[in-house]
């Protein structure tokens, strides 16, 4: 891909999900402004709960949501950012110290030695390493230090968020790029991503958890000082909902689909005992066959699968202790998290201040763009933007894989030329 970097650069973004696949190509202007000049989504197939089942099905999505994108910005793309999800991506923390010299304050060469330190030899057990964040600093073993620059002390400790997913789930995923005939050029988790361009500054700074609720899976990642600090993942999604209502009312999947989009709602009010709404028996096409029920009966199916989630979500920040941290504000974002009631359930199940995210941190985006459900992809295009993370020196425990050959690439580039 050939770029004029006196002028613009191109950069793609792909965000590959349960329910959908979405590419954005945007120009990047030396001053950092992202301008979207093409993007394209279509329905997922071959995906279910964040997890490649299906690779020629899945390829075939990618290739058609590539095309549109590239059609629409008339320019062809060979290399894109992938976000990666799941139930199973985990994080863990890594911590790092090394002595200072105890006549001068820390400068950049400490901070550097101690990152160099922690990055050295990484050990992620089968895993593809998604992510190596340094994240918290403390002097002397003290409180978290956002910068400890200009500071004296004896000792400097960071904490490394490592992202992981397993290697086998990431060569599928890998495949599927290959067979679309492009390139890996960075990868990023899709809450991560959706933290990038859902947060303010305020609120990544003084802490908050975004939670992704998706079609298959709702992803988790939490912000304390201006960095994450934690990443999770539950195989719980706006699907499952779909599902709960097909099983209970007994009627297709699109028209549970539908039901839950027009009528749906997480939590009851008096009002929808006396309201009715039809539904399709399964297999039957003739409106003779309508039934009726009080739209109280769908809530009802919906509000415990609702619960449920956030409560397992609940369950998640609780083993890394947010769950009791009250100042701690939520964000809710992805499709899913449109459904009438999500945040009033999430509020009341978490205990905590929560809002509803959409993407806000790039100017003058398309209308098309500027929902839940395309917070991730445009969330990958800042994340390009943004890209500091520093590659390890050794990574051990790890199987070769050729199709990571391209980690960073996209990124060189944009540091180069900014």
């Amino acid at each position: 891909m050939a770029h004029s970097f006196n002028r613009q650069t191109t950069i793609a973004a792909l965000d590959i999900g349960s329910s959908k696949v979405c590419c954005i190509i945007a120009k990047v202007s030396r001053d950092k402004r992202i301008n979207v000049v093409g993007y394209g989504y279509n329905a997922s197939k071959g995906i279910k709960n964040g997890i490649v089942t299906d690779i020629n099905q899945a390829t075939l999505s990618v290739c058609n949501a590539v095309e549109t994108a590239e059609q629409m910005a008339n320019e062809r793309i060979d290399r894109v950012i992938v976000n990666v999800s799941g139930d199973k991506i985990k994080s863990v923390i890594k911590d790092s110290t090394i002595s200072l010299n105890k006549n001068r304050p820390v400068n950049e060469n400490d901070l550097a030695k101690v990152i160099e330190k922690g990055i050295h030899k990484i050990n992620v057990e089968g895993c593809e390493l998604i992510h190596c964040l340094p994240t918290n600093y403390r002097l002397d073993g003290g409180e978290e230090i956002k910068d400890p620059r200009n500071i004296f002390g004896e000792t400097l400790s960071v904490d490394i968020l490592l992202g992981l997913m397993p290697d086998i789930l990431y060569r599928n995923l890998a495949t599927v790029i290959e067979n679309a005939h492009l390139e890996i050029a960075g990868k990023t988790f899709s809450p991560y991503a959706s933290g990038l361009s859902c947060l303010v500054d305020d609120e990544r700074e003084l802490g908050a958890t975004v939670i992704d609720m998706g079609g298959g899976t709702t992803s988790i990642a939490s912000f304390k000082h201006g960095y994450p600090i934690y990443f999770a993942s539950l195989p719980v999604g706006g699907n499952n909902v779909t599902n709960d209502i097909a099983y209970g009312l007994t009627t297709s999947f699109s028209h549970a689909e539908r039901l839950k989009t027009l009528h749906g709602c997480a939590f009851l009010t008096t009002h929808d005992k006396e309201e009715t709404i039809n539904v399709y028996p399964v297999g039957e096409e003739d409106d003779s066959c309508i039934k009726q029920i009080p739209r109280a009966e769908l809530i009802s199916i919906i509000t415990p699968r609702i619960e449920e989630t956030f409560e397992m979500v609940n369950r998640k920040l609780a083993e890394v202790g947010l769950d009791n941290v009250s100042s701690h504000r939520v964000v809710l974002t992805g499709g899913a998290s449109q459904l009438s009631g999500v945040r009033e359930i999430a509020s009341m199940v978490l205990d905590k201040q929560v809002r509803l995210g959409r993407p806000k941190n790039i100017l003058n985006l398309p209308d098309s763009l500027y929902g839940p459900a395309f917070s991730t992809c445009v969330g990958m295009l800042l994340f390009a933007l943004n890209y500091t993370e520093r590659k390890p020196n050794k990574i051990i425990n790890k199987p070769t894989n050729g199709s990571n050959s391209g980690w960073g690439k996209i990124f060189s580039w944009v540091k180069q030329n900014f």
